[in-house]
């Protein structure tokens, strides 16, 4: 029976005691989401050129608004119809190449404009998009080179040691080569950081691709692509084992744009939107590729996170829209240069929280210094194309900071239920298990990978691995992983639960909680701990530790540890493996 709430006979009869009839369940949870859906929000997905490839959206972009920039990188602009153009001579190239559809094309480069033409162009060839991460070092390189055969590949300059490296070991046929300093203006308009405007290193063994696209002449190829076919390898960005590749399609991410556009983030052409996330991560794929040109708005884009340039962008350009991780946000309130700049322009601000959590505290600082309502951009994976649920307007209130892991209802045309994660069976709202999903976007299987897929994707459902639960009012709320989970003294203890409690105390700028091996409790959870430098000489650890007591129950009490950094990701998200290191 549902916890907390009257349930109809009728319905009651339906689910039966167990709840083991999943019509009457998702009925029901249809039925709370539609009585709390926001005013004003969207309950359809919206394709303003219909339910076309994301290829087309650039092209009818490029009709409609030719001369205006699609994207700005540190003044630099290029316009609709230049990228248009440069990804028809892109794709051009892969055929020229050999290139036939279904065919892997690698790209291994840090956000620029070159990754937007060669992505569009990768789709207008028919082939597929195999992001690989410029931070990856041999190994990682050739691991993910070798699972996708991919035989082409676009690289940076500054990382063709490494190609040279893995091209004996791999499929690799032709190489293309660019470099971000091609990309930047003689005179930038907002700062430009040392380690981006690196001098450009000719490379004489690979094709260069900026003077190969002006030497195109031959016809854009004449391919139809099947909305339904393999666009996209996005690799997990796991912390065990090997990553895998999630087998993306164009409707997966036209569906996941139409959704987030529609419903999460409201953008339209007129908007001028920043993106911060690496485009090589599903985050910076969305937001900083496939979201603008499926709204027709403009992108300023920046190659790596910079407060300065973060705020220089903003007030130069009139951003409106931004997604920012909360140590980003925090970053630019404490910016001895804030003053300089005016971020009024803002109309959105979404935020992620990895290591620093959203609280009431940022919030107020944040709509003080923008007029914006700061609010989470909730829950997501690779293998769901991420933008699975949404929290805009649920900020009355601040109904989303009473609960630290709300995020919010699902998009239209996506559902989750809650089930046992060893017996399968659905669990009552208010009851903790494993998030099932089942989405449009949803990834297709992995890629050579046939075990995983079929342990994963059962039934039409993707089974996540997180901890989450559904409240009696069909919220979602996120608990974390299960290899993370915590049993503390028989008790269900959830680290990320912990770490945006602590994120409430004003000296905590962010933590990181995994288990420590203990026999009389089983586990004991431990938190490092990032201190306001402020407030280093004045909190101590067993300050901290009362403040807890204080405030949480008393098996969820972390042992605290400060520590001066955490590890990361290049995701930003921390390496608990590396911390948990310190335990043995």
């Amino acid at each position: 029976m549902w916890r907390g709430m009257a349930v109809s006979a009728t319905v009651r009869r339906g689910m039966g005691d167990t709840m083991n009839d999943d019509d009457s369940y998702l009925a029901h949870l249809r039925a709370l989401r539609d009585r709390n859906w926001p005013t004003g929000i969207p309950r359809e997905p919206h394709y303003p050129f219909g339910e076309v490839p994301i290829t087309e959206y650039l092209r009818r972009w490029a009709d409609i608004q030719p001369d205006r920039a699609a994207i700005v990188f540190y003044g630099a602009e290029t316009s609709w119809a230049e990228l248009n153009r440069q990804s028809d001579r892109f794709a051009a190239l892969l055929v020229e190449s050999g290139a036939r559809p279904g065919d892997r094309v690698a790209v291994y480069l840090q956000s620029c404009p070159q990754y937007h033409a060669a992505f569009f162009g990768i789709l207008k060839a028919g082939c597929v998009h195999v992001p690989v991460n410029p931070m990856f070092r041999e190994h990682e390189l050739l691991y993910e080179l070798n699972d996708t055969g991919a035989e082409l590949i676009l690289a940076q300059d500054q990382l063709m040691d490494l190609v040279r490296a893995v091209l004996p070991r791999s499929a690799l046929r032709r190489v293309f080569v660019t470099s971000v300093a091609e990309a930047l203006p003689s005179e930038p308009t907002i700062p430009i950081l040392d380690s981006i405007a690196q001098k450009r290193i000719a490379c004489p063994d690979a094709v260069d691709l900026l003077p190969a696209l002006a030497a195109v002449t031959g016809p854009v190829p004449n391919i139809v692509v099947d909305l339904d076919a393999v666009a996209a390898l996005n690799y997990t960005g796991g912390t065990t084992g090997m990553p895998k590749g999630c087998v993306h399609t164009q409707r997966d991410m036209i569906y996941t744009a139409a959704t987030t556009c529609a419903c999460a983030s409201q953008t339209t052409r007129h908007d001028v939107v920043l993106n911060i996330f690496p485009v090589f991560w599903i985050a910076g794929e969305d937001m900083g590729i496939l979201f603008p040109v499926f709204a027709g708005c403009t992108l300023v884009e920046l190659a790596r996170w910079d407060a300065k340039g973060w705020m220089a962008a903003v007030d130069h350009y009139r951003v409106t829209e931004a997604v920012l991780l909360v140590d980003n946000a925090v970053a630019v309130m404490d910016h001895p240069d804030l003053g300089d700049y005016d971020l009024t322009s803002l109309r959105r601000t979404g935020v992620a929280s990895f290591v620093k959590k959203l609280n009431r505290d940022y919030r107020a600082r944040w709509h003080a210094l923008t007029g914006t309502t700061m609010a989470e951009v909730a829950w997501g994976m690779t293998e769901t194309h991420t933008c699975d649920t949404f929290t805009t307007g649920m900020q009355d209130n601040e109904r989303d900071l009473r609960d630290p892991i709300f995020v919010g209802l699902p998009v239209p045309g996506t559902e989750f239920v809650i089930r046992d994660f060893e017996t399968g069976a659905l669990l009552p709202l208010g009851q903790e298990g494993e998030m099932v999903v089942r989405s449009p976007s949803m990834l297709k299987s992995y890629w050579n990978k046939p075990e995983a897929s079929a342990e994963a994707l059962r039934n039409g459902w993707f089974h996540t691995g997180d901890i989450g639960m559904i409240d009696t009012d069909g919220y979602l709320h996120f608990l974390g992983r299960r290899k993370e989970m915590l049993k503390v003294t028989g008790m269900s203890v959830f680290p990320a639960e912990i770490e945006a409690l602590l994120g409430q105390h004003p000296a905590v700028v962010g933590s990181a909680v995994l288990g420590r091996p203990d026999e009389r409790r089983g586990q004991v959870p431990v938190a490092f701990v990032l201190i306001d430098p402020a407030m280093a000489d004045t909190m101590t650890e067993a300050e901290l530790t009362a403040w807890c007591r204080g405030n949480m129950a008393t098996y969820k009490v972390p042992e605290i540890r400060f520590a001066e950094s955490l590890p990361m990701t290049a995701t930003g998200k921390v390496k608990k493996e590396e911390l948990a290191k310190l335990f043995t």
